[in-house]
């Protein structure tokens, strides 16, 4: 059997598109591994034992001496039934608006923290977020990556 009409078209659509979706996803890995590298930078240099404000300001001065685009405590809308309602959400730090950064000092990171993550994912229709600890030892040991299938 042979094919006809526009088999070929629809493949090269389909590629198209694939290709499309990895320069997002590409673009999202590399934003995350950038703010990984700048979350060890502050950690090596402060340490474990500072507020969680401290470690957000260090950051965000951090990402900005790397040139990387991001908004500090974003305000983010509850949208019910059409309205939006006001319920004083905020992101720590959105990140190229594609990452959302929240952040912690606590002794041990929690399921309700991770949970947290992911209704800010929901809720801004972003597919990656870092949950990023500082109270460790080392910085490795406080990064938790959540990612969402929208």
């Amino acid at each position: 059997m042979q094919r006809v009409c526009g088999g070929e078209s629809k493949r090269k659509e389909r590629k198209g598109r694939k290709e499309k979706g990895r320069k997002k996803v590409k673009e999202e890995d590399r934003l995350s591994n950038e703010i990984i590298g700048a979350a060890i930078e502050v950690h090596k240099q402060l340490g474990p034992g500072l507020l969680e404000s401290a470690y957000e300001q260090c950051l965000a001065y951090e990402l900005g001496e790397r040139n990387i685009p991001f908004q500090r405590q974003k305000e983010l809308a509850v949208i019910y039934k059409g309205v939006s309602v006001g319920c004083g959400y905020r992101l720590d730090l959105l990140v190229g608006n594609l990452v959302i950064v929240e952040l912690k000092a606590v002794e041990k990171i929690h399921p309700i923290h991770e949970v947290q993550v992911l209704t800010y994912l929901k809720l801004a229709k972003c597919k990656l977020g870092l949950l990023l600890n500082f109270n460790v030892i080392l910085m490795k040991h406080g990064i938790k990556r959540i990612a969402l299938n929208l």
